[in-house]
């Protein structure tokens, strides 16, 4: 069976941490999370300040001064530099746009400097929480496959998660001779998807995440409803 519309990192991490909440608000829409929180926000506007400091070298706001430094070291890194750059997959895994209709499987890249003459490039991704400590490079090696299409003469990616806020850097590297492997697991997640959708079971899969963090009040491991 195929998926009613592209998967993408996160939605493919919230299916996998809750089947249940996954259909209630992507499915079902019963239910939607809060569009903006504090640190939502925050998180939204440095990574606009970012892109126009590294692409249109725009001034930083003074609220993201302290990240300059970061942000100039991989400004001087050799390289085409693509901010918030959008990248598709089709079934067939051939590069297509975000918005085409075949698309597949999808993800936006904070940061992509492509160096064509050593067939290097680097992914980096921002995140303005304040801890590095549950850190998931899972979306680098996502990022890594999509660059490997878009960009064939590409063999090498060097990605990371940049923390500007906890000042922490979680690198990753990935090959394109090991592209397959790398799928393995993707293309296991994306079938369990596919299975959900094709049964119509979602199972919920409690967590200490349910009680303060879920709005899927229908759901008996949620404390909120009383259960």
């Amino acid at each position: 069976m195929s998926l009613p519309g592209p998967w993408s990192f996160s939605s493919l991490k919230s299916f996998k941490t809750c089947p249940k909440k996954f259909f209630e608000i992507k499915v079902a829409k019963n239910y939607k999370e809060p569009e903006y929180t504090e640190a939502t926000l925050y998180g939204s506007n440095f990574h606009e300040a970012a892109e126009h400091y590294v692409r249109d070298d725009k001034p930083l706001p003074p609220e993201f001064s302290y990240v300059r430094g970061q942000l100039d070291t991989l400004r001087a890194l050799p390289g085409e530099k693509f901010c918030e750059y959008e990248m598709g997959l089709t079934k067939d895994f051939e590069p297509c746009g975000f918005k085409d209709p075949n698309v597949w499987c999808r993800g936006i890249a904070d940061l992509l400097i492509v160096n064509r003459e050593t067939g290097t490039a680097r992914v980096i991704d921002y995140k303005t929480g304040k801890s590095a400590k549950y850190a998931d490079t899972a979306q680098l090696e996502l990022m890594a496959l999509m660059v490997f299409k878009h960009f064939p003469e590409i063999k090498r990616v060097k990605a990371g998660l940049l923390f500007v806020v906890a000042n922490s850097f979680k690198p990753a590297e990935y090959t394109a001779e090991q592209e397959k492997i790398y799928w393995q697991q993707w293309m296991a997640d994306v079938k369990r998807l596919e299975n959900a959708h094709r049964t119509g079971v979602w199972n919920p899969n409690p967590s200490g995440l349910c009680k303060r963090h879920c709005v899927v009040m229908s759901c008996p491991h949620n404390g909120l409803n009383g259960g």
